[in-house]
């Protein structure tokens, strides 16, 4: 049973099912995230110690350096990537990490209706997130 279905936007295109990672603060990749573990490592973060890998990643937006794009590539490389991203609002950094890692992407969304442990379905072929 579908408790919530969130419409945004597509932006890479894929299609998955896993348990949701919220984060209320922006990420920064480069120095946040540890490319070879998917540990979010950035002080001061809501989800510190917490492992990104096989998670919907949701965020407001990236922060941080171009570099980041690059930790999203590896952390896909080591097996240890999201499968997914959902964001309030798109930026480049990690739109570029996604695309280059294709992983499936979708922004436009309240990601306070999603929790930490949630089921959700990303449908980034039609920019929906459905919370299960």
């Amino acid at each position: 049973m579908t408790k919530a279905v969130l419409k945004g936007r597509r932006i890479v295109e894929g299609l998955c099912r896993a348990e949701a990672l919220v984060s209320m603060k922006p990420i920064s990749f480069l120095g946040g995230v540890d490319p070879q573990t998917g540990i979010i490592v950035e002080k001061g973060s809501d989800i510190y110690g917490e492992r990104v890998k096989d998670k919907v990643l949701c965020f407001p937006h990236g922060h941080g350096s171009t570099v980041g794009s690059y930790v999203i590539y590896a952390l896909a490389k080591n097996s240890a990537a999201p499968a997914a991203l959902v964001n309030e609002k798109a930026d480049s950094v990690i739109v570029i990490g996604a695309v280059m890692a294709n992983i499936p992407m979708v922004d436009q969304i309240d990601i306070s209706k999603i929790r930490k442990g949630d089921i959700v379905e990303v449908d980034a072929y039609n920019g929906v997130v459905r919370i299960l």
